[in-house]
């Protein structure tokens, strides 16, 4: 018969639980404090932890518990939404993470799982907390579980999601805890770069390897040493760069553009896309090998319209980062934001906020401040059938064509602008006048 301790300081939890895990087939104990479950752990099958005790945090038992015992499962509970714990618990390498009111279904099956783990690998080190990704929805605790697991190793990670989702947070979010903390994070947007400049971005180049250079220089291997390198929209790398990415992913191998010298990079490798890119989809830009190598540990952040509860947390963070007067929104605003869809995601989000914040003196921004498209089928009470404010019109058709040209061209940027007849720096342009993208077309949240 599997032993659970329970750990948890309200009595009525404990009493709970052990009720019903003891007519499950299993036997238990019962802490309400670090101190006692301490004395009590020895010999436990498994260990159902509160993240928040009355006399400590739960996440320095669970430390202690990983150093003396790897093989131990340990389930961390707790009501709270809190990112950062989630991330920190995973990393400790925590069997699980289950919130307040407990599913006992869920709860149940998670425990049968438990008492049989596969081996368990060694505590991770420990560093420091950073803020990052916002969100208490289901699909969002998943990512920081996934940062948190990925954190405590060195394999590469493809991170996938729409524009604007928050996949370089989730890139940093990884690093910074990861034993690489302290070395450098480097960025590099492969879209953003002309298609001549990106292997001297990626590799550096020797003086003289082409027109204008006029001294040697340190590609973003280089530059991240023992640290990570974020490549964002790894869809957009040339066919011919993919086989010497993948040369530097198999054996740390490279050479400067121009040179002979063969220098070796150490850094962990991050990948984000926006595009299909596993082989055998449509419209899959890169190479089969490429695309395994790369994605060993994959994570997919979820658009924003799939986590609309998440919305006022969002609003709440981002108007308590606004400089000056505390800013509210009212329950229309709020209504409003929810109700949207967000094809730009969460940077679109940010963007309508900080335009509101701008236009308006409001100390509470109301429906009215907020510049979104009306939906076509709900026209303003009183408004003529015909729509006469001619740029607002333009603008939502245009709008409107260039969503559609990037759904047909599954994310691709560049054949959502082969599509639409126009170049691809109009088309950034224009997806940053519509707060579709960033201003430098990260992905930030």
């Amino acid at each position: 018969m599997p032993t659970l301790l329970i750990v948890d300081d309200e009595r009525t939890i404990r009493e709970t639980l052990s009720s019903a895990l003891e007519e499950a087939g299993y036997a238990v104990r019962a802490a309400e404090g670090l101190g006692e479950a301490r004395r009590m752990v020895d010999g436990v099958d498994a260990v159902l932890l509160d993240i928040r005790l009355r006399d400590g945090d739960g996440l320095d038992l669970l430390a202690e518990l990983r150093a003396a015992r790897p093989a131990l499962p340990v389930i961390m509970a707790t009501s709270y939404g809190d990112s950062e714990r989630t991330i920190r618990a995973m990393k400790l390498g925590a069997f699980e993470y289950v919130t307040k009111p407990f599913d006992l279904d869920a709860l149940f099956s998670t425990v049968a799982r438990a008492v049989k783990p596969p081996p368990a690998a060694a505590a991770p080190p420990r560093v420091d907390d950073h803020a990052t990704l916002i969100g208490a929805t289901p699909k969002m605790r998943e990512v920081w579980k996934s940062i948190g697991r990925a954190a405590a190793s060195d394999a590469p990670v493809l991170i996938t999601g729409e524009s604007g989702t928050g996949k370089e947070l989730v890139a940093r979010a990884i690093h910074e805890h990861s034993a690489r903390a302290a070395a450098p994070f480097v960025p590099l947007n492969l879209a953003a770069v002309p298609a001549t400049l990106v292997e001297s971005e990626l590799f550096g180049h020797e003086k003289g390897a082409f027109t204008g250079a006029a001294a040697r220089r340190e590609g973003r291997f280089e530059l991240a040493a023992f640290g990570t390198l974020f490549l964002d929209e790894i869809g957009d790398l040339d066919p011919s760069l993919q086989t010497k990415l993948l040369r530097v992913l198999e054996d740390g191998g490279f050479e400067r553009v121009g040179g002979a010298v063969r220098l070796t990079s150490r850094a962990r490798i991050l990948a984000a896309t926006s595009q299909p890119v596993q082989p055998g989809r449509e419209g899959a830009t890169l190479r089969e090998d490429l695309f395994y190598r790369l994605s060993v540990v994959r994570i997919e952040v979820p658009p924003l319209r799939e986590r609309r509860d998440d919305i006022p947390l969002l609003v709440e963070s981002f108007l308590r980062q606004k400089p000056g007067a505390r800013r509210g929104v009212s329950r229309d605003a709020l209504a409003k934001l929810t109700a949207h869809d967000w094809p730009g995601n969460v940077r679109e989000l940010r963007h309508v906020l900080e335009s509101a914040c701008v236009m308006s003196t409001s100390e509470v921004l109301d429906a009215t401040d907020l510049d979104l498209p009306r939906p076509a089928s709900a026209p303003p009470s009183g408004a003529p059938t015909g729509d006469l404010d001619l740029k607002s019109a333009r603008d939502r058709l245009e709008r409107s064509m260039i969503e559609e040209a990037l759904r047909r061209a599954s994310g691709n940027r560049a054949e959502a602008a082969r599509l639409l007849g126009i170049r691809r720096a109009l088309l950034y342009a224009r997806l940053r006048h519509f707060g579709m993208i960033g201003t430098d077309d990260g992905d930030d949240q």
